[in-house]
């Protein structure tokens, strides 16, 4: 037994595929189930039924897993641990981004960390909250910005900046008419909004008090550059987190306006295990992240 056998039983177990697993582990199919195969001969116990349609794990093999699960953790501690050594605030760092923070946030910060943290390796990675969080636990990712704090008991996170929610509409729409808007001003059935998944999509629901979104308004949209075209093209309105105006309010042919409700905002995190051990690195890039945000988003504390 050894570290690779570890590293595809978790796949396949994460994956319930042995094709899948065998393309994030870098490897052919042929060599994961092969390698596999001898793994549970040597142990003398089947860690996956398998059939021409699925994956089933099996009893023992879920709490081997959980053992390799562990045991991948400590490796990676160990080999964090030594680079930390050699140069606390270089090496290799694994940052992942959600989708409404990556295109704003991601360009700003390269030219902030070059400066403040010269010696760093930043490894970036774009997807949704579910996928970002199963790469942290996998250790795949070292660190992520969330828009949510962490429901799981084994993260843990830096509070960063809130950042107001703002309105964009066409320029000729009644809500120019309005000098202070509301969720309540908005008129739901134009509202734009996010495919499922997106954690900004949740949250735009939930400041509009809307319990779900009607079919009709359910553009398949998963960037706020594409809700805003709509916008632009006449197809409704949307919200966008200030982030994503990057101090520009002025975009041809629509209007953007702040909304005015209490709380109409949310609050960004740098989320992490709580086992990784380079604490003052993810403070030191909190602290960069932080000390450069554009007007109107506002540091924590």
């Amino acid at each position: 037994m050894n570290i690779r056998d570890l590293t595809y039983i978790r796949a396949v177990a994460r994956f319930k595929h042995f094709g899948r697993a065998a393309e994030h582990c870098h490897v052919s199919q042929p060599t994961l189930s092969g390698q596999i195969k001898k793994l549970e001969t040597e142990l003398g116990v089947t860690l996956f039924e398998r059939d021409n349609r699925s994956v089933r794990i099996t009893n023992v093999g879920k709490d081997i897993v959980a053992l390799a699960d562990n045991a991948l953790d400590v490796i990676g501690n160990i080999r964090t641990l030594a680079e930390t050594a050699r140069d606390p605030l270089g090496g290799q760092f694994r940052l992942g981004f959600i989708p409404t923070i990556a295109p704003y946030l991601v360009p700003h910060f390269v030219r902030q960390s070059r400066q403040a943290l010269p010696e760093l390796r930043l490894n970036f990675m774009e997807d949704i909250t579910d996928r970002l969080i199963e790469a942290l636990h996998d250790g795949d990712l070292d660190a992520a910005i969330l828009a949510t704090p962490p429901e799981d008991s084994r993260l843990s996170a830096i509070a960063l900046y809130d950042e107001p929610f703002w309105v964009i509409y066409p320029d000729a729409h009644k809500l120019r008419m309005i000098d202070a808007i509301h969720t309540s001003d908005l008129p739901e059935d134009e509202l734009l909004l996010l495919t499922e998944g997106h954690c900004f999509r949740d949250q735009a629901l939930d400041v509009c008090k809307i319990n779900a979104a009607p079919e009709a308004r359910a553009i398949q949209a998963t960037s706020l550059s594409t809700l805003v075209n709509m916008v632009v093209a006449g197809q409704g309105i949307t919200l966008v987190p200030a982030m994503a105006l990057a101090g520009q309010t002025a975009i041809g042919g629509v209007l953007t306006q702040r909304l005015s409700d209490h709380g109409a905002s949310r609050r960004i995190f740098l989320t992490y295990r709580k086992t990784f051990p380079r604490q003052k690195l993810l403070d030191m890039i909190g602290g960069v992240i932080c000390a450069n945000l554009p007007e109107g988003v506002q540091p924590v504390g």
